[in-house]
This record gives structure tokens, sequence and C-alpha cells, in this order.
């Protein structure tokens, strides 16, 4: 693990607002040369994709277990800018569970976010387990870091929504999924920003109505007796891997 982890690990504010919002960012855990390299990645591996599942070029996909599609990905597991405040919140016992590389093309031409709307559908991650726990609220399991490629730091970029405060409360905090709802929020992520987000928090993608894809790459950690999301592709890792990675 690299040893400048120690310079980056949760603060008594970032603690604070994951405790009440269920969520918070950080800007330039990237540089820039790092996001353009792995924008090359993703483009590459969503033209892939695209073609082996028969999905055209204009739609909004999310690729699962993406992790080991490139070495450049297994060096964001334990990211010295993001991994420590993954251990500041959930504690040493765990293990990456699900990866998702979010694409969303821009809307067709023509569209527009006062014609077209944003594009909404709101959810909370982990789909059977919110039915297996009876608690309000329930547990928490788990929770996301989604570094953003792109640029979503002005709205209509595809931005991601969130509730805030709503992991706190099981019931969905609008009538409709597809709408927006009070007190939601886009979060203006730059490039090279990464998201930390608690998995009970109401949240959304948007549509894209820049000119460039949003390019978002999302790690899961849960805790380790949490079977995992995804197939989890990663033996052709393990030789070199150090002990933290491996776990």
């Amino acid at each position: 693990m690299d040893p400048g982890c120690l310079d980056y690990q949760l603060t008594e504010e970032e603690a604070t607002q994951f405790k009440q919002n269920g969520t918070f960012m950080v800007e330039n855990v990237l540089e820039p040369d790092h996001v353009a390299r792995l924008v090359e990645i993703v483009d590459r591996v969503d033209k892939e994709e695209r073609a082996r599942l028969g999905h055209g070029p204009s739609d909004r996909i999310n690729h699962y277990d993406f992790i080991g599609k490139d070495d450049a990905f297994l060096e964001l597991l334990d990211w010295h800018k993001t991994f420590p405040k993954v251990w500041g919140i959930m504690g040493w016992h765990v293990q990456l569970y699900h990866t998702h590389m979010t694409f969303s093309p821009p809307e067709p031409d023509g569209a527009t976010l006062e014609k077209d709307g944003l594009g909404l559908g709101w959810h909370q991650d982990s789909g059977q387990i919110n039915s297996d726990f009876d608690s309000d609220p329930r547990p928490m399991v788990s929770l996301k870091v989604a570094f953003f490629l792109t640029d979503t730091s002005i709205p209509g970029r595809g931005n991601f929504f969130v509730a805030p405060g709503s992991q706190l409360h099981n019931d969905f905090p609008g009538e409709d999924r597809k709408q927006s709802i009070g007190g939601a929020t886009p979060v203006l992520a730059p490039a090279g920003s990464a998201v930390f987000f608690d998995r009970r928090l109401w949240h959304s993608a948007s549509a894209n109505y820049w000119t460039q894809p949003r390019r978002v790459l999302f790690y899961g950690y849960s805790y380790r007796w949490l079977r995992p999301r995804d197939d989890m592709t990663v033996d052709h890792y393990l030789d070199r891997c150090d002990p933290i990675q491996k776990q």
C-alpha cells in the first residue's frame, strides 16, 4: 500500500458530511494526465462492450465488472487519495465487491434539458438487501467511490443527483422516481474528482446534454462477509497484488 495514504485520511468534516448527508466530494484526486489516460481506456472498453452486447452508440450503459479489463483500473482499488477515506468510514474489514462503469453519450441532436427533462431514475443500491433487512434505517453494509472522468461541474452534463440525508429513511422521499424531488441536488463534480456515497442514499444519474460523453468509474466497497455483487474477474491480477489488494 502507498504510504501516501496516511496523508489523505478521512477528515472530521468529511465524516460529518457522510453521516448527515450520505455523501461528500473530494476534488483533484486524479491529475489531468491520469484522467486523460483513463478516458482512452474507458472509451476502448465501452466500444468493445457495446459491440459485444449489441448496444447502439447513443445508449446510456452500465458496464459491470470492469475492474479486470485493464491494469489501470487495479491501481484505483487502493488509490492513496480515496482508499484511506473508505477505511476511515468502514474500518479495515472491507473488500471490493462491485464495480461498474457508466458511459452516458450526449443526448440526440435537438434534445434539451428544458424540453426533454432530467432523465432521472431514483434508486438505492444493493437491491435484494433492501428487502432482507427490516430495520429503519437499514444498515449501510457498503459504500461507493465514483471517479469522475468527465467535467460535470455544470448542470446538464449527466450530473449525479442525490437527496442529502435520505440514507436515514427507507422510504423514497418523493412520489415519482423519474421526477425531481424536494431537496434533490446535482453533484457538480469536475473531472478528476471522487464522490463518496452511502449505498442507502437515494440517488440518480441524469441525461447528458453536453457535447462529450459522461464517464464515471464506480468502486463498491463492502464488509468482507457480503457476497460479491459481480463475478469479480481478477484472478490474473493476484500474482502481482500486495496483501491489502489481495484482501
